[in-house]
């Protein structure tokens, strides 16, 4: 059974940078991804990176956003650079899908995600 493990989230001020965590355990998952669910919306899908390592982004976003992943460790991540307080949300990992190139698809059960707060 595959389980996410999200962490990294935290309060932080405009301009700031946080790095986002995603340890996959049970399996390894080709395709990667991280959505996010601003309050009052529906959880996005905001970037994602293939097992070869091409990344995908909402094009809103690229830019200040840079996913990566370390497959010896089965974790992805997800730095988050000159954070606006529109970027707060709480922070999740899945299997990408519906978006950014990705068709619809099953995705895991979700884990309990990581809260960013952008607040000055």
């Amino acid at each position: 059974q595959v389980q996410f493990l999200e962490s990294g989230g935290g309060l932080v001020q405009p301009g700031e940078s946080l790095t986002l965590s995603c340890k996959v355990s049970g399996d390894s998952i080709e395709h990667m991804g991280w959505y996010r669910q601003i309050p009052g919306k529906q959880r996005e899908l905001v970037a994602a990176i293939r097992r070869g390592g091409v990344m995908k982004y909402k094009e809103s976003l690229r830019g200040r956003f840079t996913i990566s992943r370390d497959n010896a460790k089965n974790t992805v991540y997800l730095q988050i650079n000159s954070l606006k307080f529109e970027d707060t949300g709480v922070y999740y990992c899945n299997r990408p899908s519906g978006a950014l190139g990705f068709p619809s698809g099953n995705v895991y059960v979700w884990g309990q995600g990581t809260q960013v707060t952008v607040s000055s």
